[in-house]
């Protein structure tokens, strides 16, 4: 199984409360497993808050939903032994 890396890592983001915000990252392979991402130290899970999907089989993305001052933070995703963070 080929070493799936980083291409396109996450970027700082700005957003006002109650705003919707989506980080992008880009992977080197389609149908990447051992994928995760984490707010502040804690994985997050597709829900009514967190939308997590893939574009493209290879662009991972994640949308926080309505951010309030608690979701202030670094987010990280992984893939494998990759980490880009924001």
């Amino acid at each position: 199984e080929p070493d799936v890396t980083i291409v396109s890592g996450l970027e700082d983001m700005v957003v006002f409360e109650g705003d919707d915000v989506t980080f992008r990252c880009q992977v080197s392979h389609e149908n990447a497993r051992d994928v995760e991402w984490r707010l502040q130290d804690v994985a997050l899970q597709d829900n009514e808050m967190n939308e997590i999907s893939v574009e493209k089989g290879k662009i991972h993305t994640l949308t926080l939903k309505k951010v309030t001052e608690q979701d202030i933070g670094t987010i990280a995703f992984r893939v494998g032994s990759h980490t880009s963070t924001a």
